[in-house]
């Protein structure tokens, strides 16, 4: 009681001194390389794409460090009612959302079109590390307590596949069981579900839309239409490759000035920072990130709320996948899926949930004391 009562009655210098500035610094680096690397996508102007790329950074920079003093006992309170809303958004979404290249994902807010899917990612995270705060793991493992985020999983899940975005709905689908394999249910559920997958998969398949059926077969063998749907991931390969180690240096990225690499700007980012910065840069930005999960998992071990501690698990491990997702798929190691990588993709919605996301995270270190019953 004593810990939790100290924790309620910090002041604001003391909480602006529990801020992890490590971690902190590392999200501003990251800022910093995405506003060089939309520059360059702009040709070495400052155009729409960097405008719009540093104002949303700078808004949601300044939006994360305010948030990140609301106390974690009301990110506890309102994790249900944050679902709901995505949820909701959503819903509206796919019935009266903008249409771009055959997708309804997006809702016109004036000042940004919001892709709730992106906003699903967290939601899910903060509803599931509510539900399993205090539950045992025997009671977590009970089918009847096996439902319920089952139901609350498979529902934005449906929604996001039927905008179509099949990639988004496989990344909140995996931060979902990621957080079921944290609090504790065990392998069997997991064994079982992979064989029911890998036996559906054929029929699975036999639903999807062409041009993802399309990518699936390009993944396997991009030079069977080089100039079509293999077009993306061929010039994506040049571009690394040919950045070599120190890269051809900034602004001089010949994939990306003459216009050979789709896409650069959003999914294909780390494309172009590759071949500008080398692999040495492409390292450094893989340290960078690499501090930052590393950080999220440290804030979560000293944190006292298992509510806390689980979000920040359950974090670093979305963070880590998205990450993972996104550069093995411009390397051609996975099918495009349109994974955005953290922060450097252009891409309002994307940026606002994974600052929310820091946000939860710092909330978390600040009241590390407060214990969640």
């Amino acid at each position: 009681m004593r810990h939790a009562s100290y924790s309620n009655q910090l002041t604001f210098f003391q909480k602006l001194r529990s801020i992890d500035y490590l971690l902190l610094f590392c999200i501003i680096l990251i800022g910093i390389a995405s506003w060089f690397a939309m520059y360059s996508t702009d040709g070495g102007e400052i155009l729409y794409h960097t405008r719009s790329h540093v104002i949303r950074f700078s808004i949601f920079f300044v939006m994360m460090i305010i948030l990140s003093f609301v106390n974690i006992k009301i990110w506890y309170s309102s994790a249900y009612f944050f679902y709901f809303i995505t949820l909701l958004l959503l819903f509206w979404a796919s019935l009266y959302g903008i249409t771009a290249s055959g997708s309804k994902r997006w809702i016109n807010l004036y000042f940004l079109n919001l892709q709730p899917s992106e906003l699903m990612k967290i939601a899910i995270i903060v509803c599931f590390a509510k539900y399993y705060n205090r539950m045992q793991v025997v009671s977590a493992n009970k089918l009847k307590n096996l439902l319920f985020p089952l139901l609350i999983l498979i529902l934005p899940i449906f929604l996001v596949v039927s905008q179509p975005d099949l990639g988004t709905s496989i990344l909140i689908a995996l931060s979902g069981l990621i957080v079921l394999w944290l609090a504790g249910i065990n392998i069997k559920y997991f064994i079982y579900s992979t064989l029911v997958f890998i036996i559906s998969a054929p029929f699975i398949i036999s639903f999807l839309k062409p041009y993802q059926k399309l990518r699936i077969l390009t993944f396997f063998n991009p030079d069977k239409d080089p100039l079509g749907a293999g077009y993306q991931i061929i010039q994506s390969k040049i571009a690394v490759g040919s950045g070599g180690l120190y890269g051809k240096g900034f602004l001089k990225g010949t994939q990306g000035y003459l216009e050979f690499l789709p896409e650069k700007h959003t999914d294909f980012i780390f494309t172009l920072f590759s071949e500008e910065f080398g692999f040495i840069g492409s390292v450094v930005i893989l340290l960078i990130y690499a501090v930052i999960i590393i950080r999220i998992l440290r804030i979560g071990s000293l944190s006292r709320s298992y509510f806390g501690r689980l979000f920040c698990y359950g974090f670093a491990s979305a963070i880590f996948i998205y990450i993972f997702v996104n550069m093995s798929m411009v390397l051609g190691l996975l099918p495009i899926v349109g994974s955005p990588l953290p922060i450097m993709s252009y891409g309002g919605s994307s940026m606002l949930a994974t600052m929310i996301g820091f946000a939860i995270v710092m909330s978390t270190k600040i009241y590390h004391n407060q214990f969640i019953t």
